[in-house]
């Protein structure tokens, strides 16, 4: 080898290790960086040694896309699952002391307490008091429900908006790859960011991804829609004001085609938009419907009959009444009759009633006296009350709930649909959560960086850096002995 190859040799080389250096350092920089894939550099042979000709980027499709779906996944459990806990907490703690279970079931304590000495004035106040609690927790929940509804509806808009942003910055980052495929430039870092969007996006709504010639990606949802063709297509939504029983939420668009809610508690959304769906349009309304069958039930229950020999008139509320009324008939739920429930204003005294009303009947009128001597031990309506509470009626199977069984089975039975479908969320949780863990971890093993593996290449750039110093300096002591011999 003459001097000059050689020389030539040593600064080629010294090159290579400049750039391999500055990829490591990179590397070694972002090594707690998700979005990051490892570089390397990849040398070939010239006529001048070895050269870097390109930067290679770690990757593996097979595992990304793996890894983008269990991300879906595992947000649309865990936003149903916030959602469910969500109409959890409108019942109170794990005791569920706001469940109107609960509430009719002390109420019903203190009927029987009454009953069981029906001349005490105290007793009757207490059953009306108890009565009242009652009234306002299936108001209060029936209003609960309906904010979740609400602030779930917001959620929607503020995703929508931020997912109409990734798309648009897709856009503009898959424009930026596609330029530099044609060019030839290093798109490492351009496709760093393309993956990061990517993996916001499919945590809102589920994708699939085609990637095409020059490196040009569109993205269609789990259902085929399109999102991502050449340009970012519209995803519109229009919030609601407001919501009360039987108002429906409106549709999420994607390229003018309406997006599913999801289905069941180990749900099928793909990313948090369908939970979202799936609370604001299955749950928050199952449970209202319950609700409201409860009030309907509770208003049937303590109803008031005509006690003449040949009853004429029509049963009246008695202990509850409601806007509408009067006491309704079937077994049909009367959407939105939670929030309206309240105890009859006849039997209240601070609004000068009476509660020995409840004892005697006549609520409604002199028709419907039941103790009309006014007999302190008279308990028949009582006793009748007491036990009504634990007699199967018929409920409508709308409520997705038995639809012939005790009211009191009823209430404890809505509970009970809850927490089943809540559990079996928060099970699910658990295991995509675990999934998507799994998948982050075999992408990150294969396209993320190791520190120990840096950096010793990094020592072993070091020493080859050491041996092309050494020859560039023994050429130069052999150009100085020429030099002295030729002079």
């Amino acid at each position: 080898m003459s001097l000059s190859s050689a020389i030539s040799s040593a600064q080629t080389s010294l090159s290579n290790y400049a750039t391999q250096t500055s990829i490591l350092s990179r590397n070694i920089s972002n090594a707690s960086n998700a979005d990051y894939s490892r570089r390397n550099a990849v040398l070939a042979t010239s006529l001048v040694g070895a050269q870097v000709v390109t930067i290679q980027r770690a990757q593996d499709e097979v595992l990304f896309r793996k890894t983008i779906s269990s991300t879906s996944m595992a947000s649309g459990q865990d936003t149903l699952l916030a959602g469910l806990t969500n109409l959890k907490d409108i019942l109170g703690g794990n005791d569920y002391e706001s469940a109107p279970a609960t509430l009719i079931a002390n109420m019903r304590d203190t009927l029987s307490s009454y009953a069981a000495k029906p001349g005490e004035s105290t007793l009757a106040q207490t059953a009306i008091a108890d009565a009242n609690t009652v009234a306002i927790g299936l108001r209060d929940a029936s209003a609960a429900v309906q904010d979740v509804r609400l602030q779930t509806d917001q959620e929607i808009s503020r995703q929508v908006h931020t997912l109409n942003e990734l798309l648009s910055n897709f856009e503009t980052n898959n424009k930026a790859v596609y330029s530099g495929t044609q060019t030839g430039k290093d798109i490492s870092a351009e496709l760093d960011e393309r993956d990061s969007i990517l993996k916001q996006i499919s945590e809102i709504i589920g994708v699939t991804t085609v990637t095409r010639p020059g490196n040009d990606m569109a993205i269609y949802t789990a259902d085929g829609i399109t999102l991502f063709e050449t340009s970012a297509r519209p995803v519109t939504f229009d919030a609601s004001s407001g919501f009360a029983a039987g108002i429906d939420g409106k549709s999420i668009y994607v390229d003018g085609v309406a997006l599913a809610a999801g289905e069941g508690a180990t749900t099928t959304a793909r990313g948090s938009l369908q939970s979202l769906l799936q609370i604001r349009d299955v749950y928050a309304p199952a449970m209202q419907d319950q609700l409201d069958e409860v009030a309907r039930a509770l208003i049937v229950t303590f109803a008031e009959t005509d006690q003449s020999a040949v009853p004429a008139l029509p049963d009246a509320p008695g202990l509850f009444t409601w806007g509408g009324g009067t006491v309704p008939v079937g077994a049909t739920i009367v959407q939105g009759i939670a929030a309206t429930i309240t105890v009859n204003p006849a039997l209240v005294q601070s609004l000068g009633g009476n509660p020995q009303l409840l004892r005697d009947g006549g609520i409604n009128g002199a028709a419907y006296v039941a103790n009309p001597a006014g007999n302190a031990g008279f308990s028949t309506l009582l006793d009748g009350y007491v036990l009504a509470l634990d007699k199967p009626m018929a409920f409508d199977p709308a409520a997705e709930l038995s639809a012939s069984v005790s009211l009191m089975d009823f209430a404890s039975d809505s509970v009970g649909w809850l927490e089943l479908h809540r559990s079996e969320a928060d099970s699910a949780a658990e295991t995509r959560e675990a999934t998507r863990f799994r998948s982050s971890e075999a992408l990150s093993n294969e396209t993320g960086v190791s520190l120990d593996e840096e950096m010793s290449m990094l020592l072993e750039l070091e020493q080859s850096y050491k041996a092309s110093a050494r020859l560039i300096s023994v050429v130069d002591e052999m150009l100085k002995a020429l030099m002295a011999a030729a002079g």
